[in-house]
C-alpha cells in the first residue's frame, strides 16, 4: 500500500459542500410544492415531533423522517436531476485535488443518503458515501431511519469505521465541516478544515490552529483554497 493510499479526506455536505438551506429542506420544500406530502404524513410527524421534544430534541427533529413515509424512493434522483443545486466550486475543485493526490475521498453527512448519493454522481471525482439512510419497503421511505443520524459523535464512529477498513492513518487525514455538529470528525483527524465555519467553530478553529477557508459560489475559485494546506488561514 502506498502512502497515499493512506490518506483519507472526509467532507460534510450541507453547509460545507453546498451552500444553506440543506439539502433536505429544499427536498421538503419541493415536495410540499408538488403536493407529495400528505397531510396525514405531516400530521404523523408533528405527533412524533410532540411525543419526543421533551425528552430528546434531536431525535424529534433530526431523526423524525415520518413526512416521508410512503413515498417513492426515486423521488430524490428525480428532484436532484431537476434541481441543479450547485455546490461551491472550490469545493469541487478540492475534491479533485484530493483524489489526484490518491487521497480516498468520503461525504459523512446527516443529510438523507439517496440524495447525498443523487448529488455525488455529478461531482469530480468518485466518493464513498456515509449519511443518513432511509428505511425502504417495496421501493417506498418507511419513514424512519435505518441507523443513527449521521451527526456529531456518528461522524467520528465512520472515520474510524472507514479508517479501519480501508488502513488509513488519521493522523495524515484531512476532514473538512462548517458547524460544531462536525467537530468530533474534525478532531479526530491531523488535518482539520473548517469551511464557512459557524462563530463557534471559527473560534475552536482560530485557537487551536486549524485551517480556516471560506468558499463561495464563484466560477473562478480562489487560490487561497486550493493550494498550500494544512496551513492555517485566517476567516474572513
Amino acid at each position: 500500500m502506498n502512502a497515499s493510499s493512506r490518506i483519507g479526506a472526509f467532507f460534510d455536505l450541507d453547509g460545507t459542500l453546498i451552500a444553506a438551506p440543506s439539502l433536505e429542506w429544499r427536498f421538503f420544500a419541493h415536495l410540499l410544492a408538488r403536493d407529495e406530502i400528505s397531510c396525514a404524513n405531516l400530521g404523523r410527524w408533528l405527533k412524533q415531533f410532540i411525543k419526543m421534544i421533551l425528552s430528546d430534541r434531536f431525535a424529534a427533529i433530526e431523526g423524525n423522517k415520518l413526512y416521508l413515509a410512503s413515498l417513492r424512493e426515486s423521488l430524490a434522483v428525480e428532484w436532484v436531476g431537476a434541481e441543479m443545486v450547485l455546490p461551491f466550486i472550490d469545493g469541487l475543485e478540492r475534491l479533485a485535488w484530493h483524489h489526484t493526490q490518491g487521497h480516498r475521498v468520503f461525504l459523512v453527512s446527516g443529510t438523507l443518503a439517496p440524495i447525498a448519493r443523487a448529488m455525488a454522481q455529478h461531482f469530480p471525482c468518485p466518493v464513498e458515501m456515509v449519511a443518513s439512510e432511509l428505511e425502504i419497503f417495496e421501493g417506498h421511505w418507511t419513514g424512519f431511519l435505518v441507523d443513527e443520524h449521521m451527526s456529531g459523535n456518528a461522524k467520528a464512529c465512520a472515520l474510524r469505521a472507514l479508517t479501519a477498513r480501508y488502513g488509513l492513518d488519521l493522523s495524515q487525514c484531512y476532514a473538512y465541516g462548517n458547524d460544531t455538529a462536525d467537530l468530533p470528525m474534525l478532531e479526530a483527524v491531523g488535518n482539520p478544515v473548517a469551511v464557512n465555519p459557524s462563530s463557534l467553530l471559527a473560534r475552536l478553529a482560530r485557537t487551536r490552529g486549524w485551517c480556516i477557508c471560506r468558499w463561495h459560489m464563484s466560477q473562478i475559485s480562489s487560490q487561497a483554497a486550493s493550494t498550500n494546506l494544512p496551513t492555517p488561514m485566517e476567516a474572513q
